[in-house]
């Protein structure tokens, strides 16, 4: 009689054993310990991943069975400002309505948030304004917690989910916006020089100035970090030399206000002088004078769509492996207000 089959789904034990650790020290990695050492913890985190490890019993309840109360993570380096508060509306929004609790979890330097997850009855995290390591990731697929990335600052891996918006897109519209104006001379504020969606929205205005055949001169163009008072210096030095752009396009509305005060310490009037878009269209861009043009990111949106998208990817069991990961992407569209003109040169 031949015997049962027997199961090759890989445990705690596989891991270990990958890893050349004890079943405890793993688990303790699993479970998000903190007394292990940096070199250990990498070493079974990569374990689990390669050997394809998920905790057992870290499946949410399926569409049926008996309700609970479900527990998901936002993820996010702060929630400071309008724009990660629209974020967290559209999280809570989504989660009230799918009867879900949301825990805010400040990823702050030196802390390992991911461990953070791992030590409580995580079900899944969304992940915003943070960029998480490879061993995070994998460290919270293994313990079967989905993530799903909302704008992510560097490309993910092919597996995880996200949430984005139309970033390149945007960022053309601004330019053929000045370019349509008669503009023809340009200086950008970009975000941080790494960020994949600084990047794309600066990608953008550039595609639609090389269309014209028009220069975006290297001396005109900086890096403002997101900061309205570093894109405030950065401003200062594009718009206070003898020659200077009739137009700026800042890659977000916190440094396009920025732009506005060097350009008020300079003595140049918007938009008489000088045409300025932002980006994100927070409520800032309406209180500013005049009212600043911007491309509007539907924020809120963003935050609903990637919580509605976690709690589907609750139900499954795993994404198919080699599998593209889901990817929404929301559409920008110009708001044109007041602080664009059109521009004769004189």
């Amino acid at each position: 009689m031949p015997g049962r089959p027997t199961s090759t789904k890989p445990t705690l034990a596989t891991v270990a054993k990958a890893a050349g650790v004890s079943v405890p020290t793993a688990s303790k990695v699993l479970s998000g310990g903190t007394d292990v050492s940096a070199g250990t913890r990498d070493r079974v985190i990569r374990s689990a991943e390669r050997v394809g490890y998920r905790r057992p019993g870290s499946r949410p309840a399926r569409r049926g069975e008996a309700s609970r109360i479900r527990l998901v993570d936002l993820v996010v380096s702060n929630i400071e400002g309008t724009w990660a508060n629209g974020i967290l509306s559209g999280v809570e929004y989504a989660a009230t309505a799918a009867e879900c609790d949301v825990v805010i979890t400040i990823a702050r330097p030196g802390r390992d948030w991911a461990a953070r997850l791992l030590r409580r009855p995580s079900e899944g995290a969304v992940v915003v304004l943070v960029d998480p390591t490879s061993a995070q990731l994998a460290g919270l697929h293994a313990a079967g917690i989905p993530v799903v990335i909302i704008d992510p600052i560097s490309r993910p891996p092919g597996s995880v989910p996200s949430v984005g918006v139309t970033n390149w897109q945007g960022g053309r519209d601004a330019a053929l916006h000045l370019l349509e104006r008669g503009h023809r001379r340009f200086g950008v504020i970009g975000g941080t020089r790494s960020h994949l969606y600084s990047r794309a929205r600066i990608d953008g205005f550039r595609s639609a100035l090389d269309e014209s055949g028009v220069e975006l001169p290297a001396a005109w163009t900086g890096v403002g970090d997101w900061d309205r008072e570093t894109a405030r210096g950065v401003a200062r030095e594009i718009l206070g030399g003898r020659q200077r752009p009739s137009a700026l396009f800042a890659c977000s509305d916190f440094m396009a206000v920025g732009a506005y005060e060097a350009a008020a310490e300079l003595g140049l009037r918007i938009p008489d002088d000088l045409s300025i878009v932002g980006f994100d269209d927070v409520p800032e861009a309406e209180w500013a004078r005049p009212q600043l043009t911007t491309v509007h990111q539907p924020i809120h949106e963003m935050g609903a769509a990637a919580l509605r998208m976690l709690l589907r990817l609750q139900q499954e069991e795993r994404v198919p492996e080699g599998a593209p990961a889901p990817r929404i992407e929301l559409a920008t569209h110009l708001v044109v207000r007041g602080s664009t003109g059109v521009w004769v040169e004189p």
